[in-house]
């Protein structure tokens, strides 16, 4: 990214001025902030949409005549595109200009949400959900390499990249009440349009502010291996998403999630023996990036569930009206903003794997106290005070895991990694959604009274709690220590 450059300065001042004078500091260039913005703004929007849609799902299907199985569909067909042409969305940033992909991911996206508003039918507002999902997964990872791109390496860029886990797990928090309060006073219709005139907005706003930059060297793009990587997760994707109708034993759940193994086990074979691979399998010989994507995809495995359990608990079983229950969860949206914005100021001063070792388990703690909850809850037990701990506690552990995965990036390879940090993140939610479901499905048994439904979300919270606390182990034993990494001292 060229946002910082002047090229006017080449000549320096200090050469004209007294050796016992010193220059003034540089001041940062307002336009990389500027670039910043146009990026998180990109990023809220991608991130929201995999949530929004929750609230609005009742009257979608009273609306369009939708069955239970395409309801389903309205969420899974832009979960599946997003993690599935994630990768290839970051190479061709690399390749082909990380400007023109953010714009054409974002033109593609709004364009899209357009379509979905308008639906007429069932299948119109699936097939514009999967076509979103694409534009996300195009857009995505041009959002984070626009944002380390742009600032240096150091404090600053953590900031910045504090800034970025920050708007996007407030897209993926404001994603209840913002679906809420549309359904409430406009309709569902306009949980998809509300993305047009900020989308517009925000591309104008890229075309004016971003620089363009590629480091593609002239190569092509690894045609083979995006189709390899690019069916193996989107299988992957559809197989967990069959997980909740049909069960984790199904062919119709096995066949997919096998086969799309098998796609994802050929394309490492296939990557490694490529002159120019998509997928560089020598990223992975960086411990940092290495264990903090696994980590990401871990953790991200408890993030997606905890808003939808919360969401259908607090309509399901204490009867909030949608806006009511997006109100309820707005404290848990400014508390992720608090930890991710946290998170810089506190690197420096315990190390990025210790923050991120400390974050994940303030977040356990507050899945632990969310499994206690109860039918006949009260707000400040059953919603404030857990949801609170759940999302400060992401938020501290979200934005070292990403500075660490991102740290020693290779310039040529920056939109690569960014799309492999937010491909671990959407595949731990999106395979988390699924266990976690079939988990509180299988303890309800099919019972829908409120004490049922109760006793399977306690269970699933429960089950999150102990999967952050396998977080904590890998991450004690894998993540580089804080003296092993430039960026821990940052």
């Amino acid at each position: 990214m060229t946002a910082m450059a002047h090229p006017e300065r080449t000549a320096s001042p200090a050469a004209e001025q007294p050796a016992a004078e010193k220059p003034a500091p540089a001041r940062p260039d307002p336009r990389t902030w500027l670039v910043v913005l146009a990026a998180c703004a990109a990023q809220f929007l991608v991130v929201l949409d995999v949530s929004v849609v929750n609230v609005a799902l009742p009257s979608m299907r009273s609306d369009l005549g939708l069955s239970a199985v395409g309801l389903q569909w309205v969420v899974n067909a832009y979960s599946i595109a997003f993690a599935g042409f994630m990768l290839l969305g970051g190479r061709a940033a690399d390749l082909f200009g990380r400007k023109r992909i953010f714009l054409l991911g974002l033109g593609l996206f709004t364009a899209a949400s357009v379509a979905g508003g308008l639906a007429q039918e069932g299948w119109q507002l699936v097939a514009a959900r999967a076509v979103q999902g694409l534009g996300a997964a195009v857009l995505a990872p041009a959002t984070l390499t626009l944002v380390t791109a742009a600032v240096p390496a150091g404090p600053a860029r953590t900031r910045a990249i504090g800034t970025w886990t920050a708007v996007g797990a407030a897209g993926g928090a404001a994603g209840g009440f913002v679906g809420g309060v549309l359904v409430d006073l406009l309709s569902w219709r306009w949980v998809l349009l509300i993305n047009v005139p900020v989308g517009v907005l925000v591309m104008a706003g890229g075309v004016l502010w971003l620089t363009e930059s590629r480091t593609g060297g002239g190569r092509k793009l690894d045609l083979p291996g995006a189709i390899l990587v690019t069916g193996g997760l989107a299988a992957v994707a559809y197989g967990i998403a069959q997980t909740e109708q049909t069960g984790w034993g199904a062919s119709a759940t096995l066949v997919p999630l096998l086969g799309g193994l098998a796609l994802l086990g050929t394309f490492v074979a296939v990557e490694a023996r490529t002159a120019a691979p998509l997928m560089p399998l020598r990223v992975f010989r960086s411990r940092a990036v290495a264990a903090a994507n696994v980590s990401m995809l871990v953790v991200g495995s408890t993030s997606f569930g905890m808003w939808f359990f919360m969401t259908v608990y607090a309509q399901g079983v204490l009867g909030y009206t949608p806006l009511q229950a997006g109100l309820a969860l707005v404290p848990s949206s400014v508390s992720v903003i608090v930890g991710s914005k946290l998170a810089p100021r506190l690197i420096p001063v315990t190390g990025a794997r210790n923050l991120a070792v400390l974050g994940a388990l303030v977040a356990a703690t507050g899945f632990g106290w969310q499994s206690t909850m109860t039918a006949d809850g009260s707000f400040l037990v059953t919603i404030l005070g857990p949801g609170v701990l759940m999302m400060v506690g992401m938020g501290l552990v979200i934005t070292p895991l990403a500075s660490l995965a991102t740290s020693g990036t290779a310039p040529g390879e920056a939109g690569l990694v960014s799309g492999l940090v937010n491909t671990s993140r959407t595949m731990g939610g999106a395979l988390g959604l699924a266990v976690l479901s079939t988990v509180a499905a299988a303890r309800t048994g099919g019972r829908t009274s409120p004490e049922a439904l109760t006793e399977g979300y306690a269970l699933a919270f429960r089950t999150a709690t102990g999967v952050l606390l396998a977080a904590v182990v890998l991450m004690l034993l894998w993540l580089p220590r804080p003296s092993g990494t430039a960026s821990e001292k940052a």
